[in-house]
């Protein structure tokens, strides 16, 4: 059966439709742009091309549109634009063959003119406090408000807060626009229209294409609910309509703290299980043979990535707003962040062990992504490794094939051969588990190795530690 995200849409709300024949301010009919979506006529402009804007980019480029990218960094836009690519799992001959079909980069804002439809991928990090930083989103916004006119679909997938869209996004296009352009709301309102689609965006996924992975979709208002599924839906398999933008922001959120809390709870008894002699991972095994009722998380080093370690504080701020405390949430991520700390300890207790203090001790770190096979380091718990083992004066070094150098304490650190720096330290350190890593040779050739990952399962040496 062919999905109808309009029909979808329709079923999902009982509000009136709006009219395809009404004519935008701009003279377009809003019929116009959904058959311009739907011939793939109209022009993508994304904002961001990072992990996740580029990856989206090149999707809407395969499936015909012509895409344009931009960012405020003129090395990417340079880098793309002579064909390069700046991610490891983006080959350049992906790049070039969006060229191909029209995709280009830009720093100028004055571009987004032409669009049809604008994407938002901008990072929503924490600051100091951990608090939401949404200055990317509020910059970007402010850049992009002058250059709106009606008709035109605008569009937030940056993680952040419920409310996010219509109280901050929204307001910023309608002071920021000199024509005093409107976000249309109704069906009989001209102007822009906006709305939000959580990115979910999984690096290093190889089972899952891209567009099988469902859409959810919020609009400010019927009209943009409606086009922003059409737009989607032209791309992705299924579209999940919601109520309201905050709706579809929540969606995110739940999403990512799910998967914060289980890994907090197998963090949590990982600790429990050493102490009492037990293997954590053979418990893990035993428990998911259950058909039903339990679904396997898996103990690490701690949570990298853009979103899992930073959606829980962003709920938590918002929560406070309203004068609630999102205590269980709050504790999750405490468990989490405190994960590094606890690898830091066993690694100098395994190092008392074998007679060695860790000051002045050689300790060499396997892969410092925050996840397998990516080049990703944002928020990654090997970069808190390294800084605490510093800290208690270990002589550090580092290996992974997709991160060739780290800024870390105020200095860049290069990665080593990873030969080497396993033969030369007193103690190894696997806290990322790429694929590449010579895990035979490893221990062979170490004298030491802590192994955060369970990596060298199934493997037997006095010389492994495992947490």
């Amino acid at each position: 059966m062919v999905f109808d995200p309009l029909a979808a849409s329709r079923s999902a709300r009982p509000t009136a439709l709006y009219n395809l024949n009404m004519t935008t301010t701009a003279g377009i009919s809003l019929a116009d742009l959904k058959k311009k979506i739907e011939t793939r006529q109209a022009r993508i402009g994304i904002i961001g091309m990072g992990y996740v804007g580029l990856p989206l980019a090149l999707l809407f480029s395969n499936e015909g549109f012509r895409v344009t990218g931009f960012d405020i960094e003129e090395r990417k836009v340079k880098t793309l634009n002579s064909g390069g690519s700046y991610i490891v799992r983006i080959l350049p001959s992906a790049i070039q063959q969006a060229q191909k079909k029209g995709f280009c980069a830009t720093s100028d804002y004055a571009e987004v003119a032409k669009m049809d439809a604008i994407i938002i991928c901008v990072p929503t990090p924490l600051n100091e406090y951990h608090e939401p930083d949404l200055s990317y989103v509020t910059g970007t916004v402010e850049s992009i408000a002058p250059h709106l006119h009606s008709g035109q679909l605008v569009i937030l997938e940056s993680t952040t807060y419920p409310g996010t869209t219509e109280e901050l996004v929204v307001p910023l296009i309608e002071k920021g626009n000199h024509q005093e352009l409107k976000v249309a709301r109704n069906s009989d309102e001209f102007g822009v229209h906006v709305a939000f689609s959580p990115e979910r965006e999984n690096p290093g996924e190889e089972t899952v294409a891209r567009h099988d992975i469902p859409k959810v979709v919020g609009g400010c208002g019927s009209v943009a609910a409606e086009l922003a599924a059409a737009f989607y839906g032209s791309i992705f398999r299924r579209v999940i309509p919601v109520s309201s933008p905050s709706v579809a922001e929540m969606t995110k959120l739940l999403e990512n703290i799910y998967r914060c809390v289980n890994i907090a709870l197998v963090n949590e008894l990982k600790q429990l299980c050493m102490r009492m002699g037990i293997d954590i991972h053979e418990v893990i095994d035993a428990a998911k043979t259950k058909p039903f009722g339990f679904q396997a998380f898996y103990p690490g080093p701690g949570l990298g990535g853009h979103c899992i370690p930073i959606d829980p504080f962003y709920l938590s701020w918002k929560t406070k707003q309203a004068g609630i405390e999102a205590r269980f949430i709050e504790l999750a991520g405490y468990i989490n962040g405190q994960m590094p700390h606890f690898v830091v300890d066993k690694i100098q207790n395994a190092l008392n062990d074998h007679t060695k203090p860790l000051k002045n001790s050689r300790v060499h770190v396997m892969g410092v992504a925050y996840k397998r096979d990516i080049d990703d380091v944002r928020e990654s718990p090997a970069l808190d490794i390294i800084h605490l083992l510093g800290r208690r004066g270990a002589l550090v070094s580092y290996s992974d094939p997709f991160v060739p150098c780290i800024h870390t304490d105020g200095i860049d650190m290069p990665a080593i051969d990873a030969e080497a720096g396993v033969s030369q330290a007193d103690c190894v350190v696997i806290v990322t588990d790429h694929k590449k890593f010579d895990y035979a040779g490893m221990v062979k050739n170490a004298r030491l190795i802590v192994d955060t990952r369970n990596a060298l399962k199934g493997i037997e040496s006095d010389k492994i530690v495992r947490l």
